[in-house]
């Protein structure tokens, strides 16, 4: 009902998971993989926020309405476990977690997925988002390998 995924949608979540990769989506990303849902270092990063994460459903669903239950806790899970190593490894003052659904909630991928930051004081993270950029992935892997490295999970989709 509430579904705005264009027809054909070539989604860059699933593609990962296949194997597929670009600059925005390399393996070395994934710091998390589970049955249901997997965590990775997020290509797009605030001014002061680096190193934020996504985590994702597995399976392909467009938004927060459509998630299956049991789905929707393994994200939520993971979300948990995620923002805990984070806080561990990235020594933040704090964690801030958001999720969007539609064009009008900010939504810029048609597949579920939860932020998590990684939060210091004054760092302006919800005044600063028209200055979000995307990072390479050599800028990206040395948090992913520090995050990794604490959750202590499976990184592969074949685990």
């Amino acid at each position: 009902m509430w579904n705005h995924e264009p027809s054909g949608y070539d989604c860059p979540f699933c593609r990962l998971q296949r194997g597929e990769h670009n600059d925005r989506n390399q393996p070395a990303d994934v710091v998390a993989v589970t049955d249901l849902a997997y965590a990775r270092i997020s290509p797009k990063w605030w001014p002061n926020n680096p190193g934020a994460a996504l985590v994702i459903p597995r399976a392909h669903v467009e938004n927060l309405y459509d998630v299956p239950s049991e789905i929707g806790h393994a994200v939520w899970d993971l979300t948990v476990t995620v923002a805990r190593a984070m806080r561990e490894t990235y020594d933040c003052d704090g964690i801030s977690t958001r999720q969007h659904n539609e064009p009008h909630g900010n939504r810029d991928v048609w597949h579920l997925h939860v932020h998590v930051f990684p939060r210091y004081a004054d760092d302006r993270l919800y005044a600063r988002q028209a200055d979000s950029v995307y990072v390479d992935a050599a800028v990206r892997e040395p948090f992913a390998e520090r995050l990794a490295e604490t959750l202590g999970l499976p990184r592969t989709f074949d685990a």
